[in-house]
């Protein structure tokens, strides 16, 4: 099944003649299909009344949607975020200290007024509307179908299909499960990066800022969209990122002072660096020497040692007209060189295994078996739930046997093994073709004729000449 979408009508387009995803037209012909609104809203709708029974029997759900909304409440109240390791309005069961910025408690101060439970279900059904969104500009950004596709090949059919299935994957429903942000992150980076600023918007940049004052990982983005020759939405995305800090400082100027003086370089605070499920390479090192004193330096030497080549192949993919590729490539990196990556943090598994699954029908039968190896090999990580059956916690993870360390580091593998991979195959291409045109320029001078194997010696005319050297360009 092809996933790939048609050209968007009445889109905007860039001087190159390429059209974008509008999002007005689009929820326009959503909304004149009503069965499709129906199966949208279903997850959301569930996500709302489960809510609201947790509320009414009083269920433990969202414990960190739980730490969100007492964050916002400790802020209403003027009380200190980061005095200690637990805030006055979390519940008995999400006693966990506030480690995001304090213009994150500022943006979710709407929760404050929501039970507890409701609050985890609102959280939660704006996740899902934001992995339906996220598919969607994936399908958009993918190049058009050739020749004649599946109906459930439609952008509208493999929205509704892919957001319901990705529930599979242990991030995505880890995040929801926890009442997480993640998924709406990615949906502000995605639509940021892939429509806004590549339609030339005044917004573009804006909305990374935004998701840099709530997490700061987003932050990556920045050089991102520099590098990509957006310095305007660069700046835009720094600008917001700084104008929130200046507001929050003016708001709550102990708790920001706070903040970026002492808890941010506090790793404790969000948990053992060792456990299973932190996904990085400060993760990893930390578990394989056994919480080496120089894990993490070594994790950040090893990090900045891959960057220059993160960078190469972001810009190859962006040059190569493929701007989804390239900021898959900036999204990966930052999950690996971020001290901490736990595995619901890597939804981003979800846009890569559209672009996985989008390659599967432009194959030969010769080659089919090595995308269906590749998207296959990425879902099964990402659904195996592997980081769960693994012996974790109390620091189990630093006994681990040697397929213990590689089964529990499978998610930051993805992206290396993939990116090996690629590598291989473009080296092999590069290689096959010096061969082949170092054979054709010794060929010519001892047979007397070119690579189209014609005949080009003084008796072929000019003109016969030239008509086959443009035929080669």
């Amino acid at each position: 099944m092809s996933v790939t979408t048609e050209p968007e009508p009445g889109g905007a387009a860039d001087p190159a003649g390429r059209r974008y995803l509008s999002l007005r037209d689009s929820l326009g012909r959503l909304a004149v299909r009503p069965r499709s609104v129906a199966l949208l809203a279903l997850l959301p709708v569930l996500a709302l009344l489960g809510g609201v029974a947790g509320w009414v029997f009083d269920w433990p759900l969202g414990v960190d949607s739980a730490v969100y909304r007492a964050g916002a409440i400790t802020l209403v109240q003027g009380e200190p975020l980061y005095a200690g390791n637990t805030l006055g309005a979390e519940p008995f069961w999400a006693l966990l200290p506030f480690t995001y910025p304090p213009t994150a408690a500022l943006l979710f101060v709407p929760l404050a007024v929501l039970p507890v439970q409701v609050a985890w279900g609102v959280v939660a059904a704006v996740s899902f509307l934001a992995l339906a969104l996220v598919v969607r500009l994936v399908l958009a950004t993918l190049p058009p179908p050739s020749g004649q596709v599946s109906r459930w090949a439609s952008p509208a059919r493999a929205t509704l299909v892919f957001s319901v299935l990705f529930f599979a994957l242990e991030p995505v429903w880890r995040t929801i499960f926890l009442g997480q942000i993640n998924l709406i992150l990615m949906a502000l980076v995605v639509l940021d990066v892939l429509l806004l600023s590549r339609r030339g918007s005044r917004w573009g940049g804006v909305l990374v800022g935004v998701a840099s004052a709530v997490k700061l990982t987003p932050l990556i983005f920045v050089p991102h969209l520099l590098f990509t020759g957006r310095v305007a939405d660069a700046l835009r995305a720094l600008g917001t990122f700084a104008g929130l800090q200046v507001l929050m400082l003016a708001l709550a100027p102990s708790d920001t002072v706070r903040f970026w003086t002492h808890t941010v370089f506090n790793a404790g605070r969000i948990g053992p660096m060792h456990w299973a499920g932190n996904q990085s390479l400060n993760g990893l090192l930390n578990r394989i020497t056994d919480l080496a004193p120089w894990a993490t330096t070594a994790a950040l030497g090893i990090g900045a040692a891959l960057a220059p080549f993160a960078v190469w192949l972001m810009l190859r993919f962006h040059r190569r007209g493929q701007p989804l590729n390239a900021l898959l490539v900036t999204a990966f990196y930052a999950l690996l060189v971020s001290p901490v990556s736990w595995s619901h943090h890597w939804v981003w598994a979800a846009p890569l295994i559209v672009v996985l699954v989008a390659r599967l029908p432009a194959t030969t039968p010769a080659t089919a078996w090595r995308r269906w190896l590749a998207a296959g090999s990425v879902i099964v990580v990402f659904v195996s739930c592997v980081l769960l059956v693994l012996p974790n916690g109390r620091n189990l993870e630093l006994h681990w046997e040697f397929w213990q360390f590689v089964l529990g580091s499978a998610y930051l593998l993805v992206p290396l093994l993939l990116t090996a991979v690629l590598g291989l195959r473009w080296w092999s291409r590069s290689r096959a073709a010096a061969g082949q045109a170092a054979a054709e320029s010794t060929a010519a001078p001892l047979t007397g004729r070119d690579a189209d194997g014609d005949a080009d010696g003084p008796e072929a005319s000019e003109e016969a000449r030239h008509t086959r050297a443009a035929g080669r360009r």
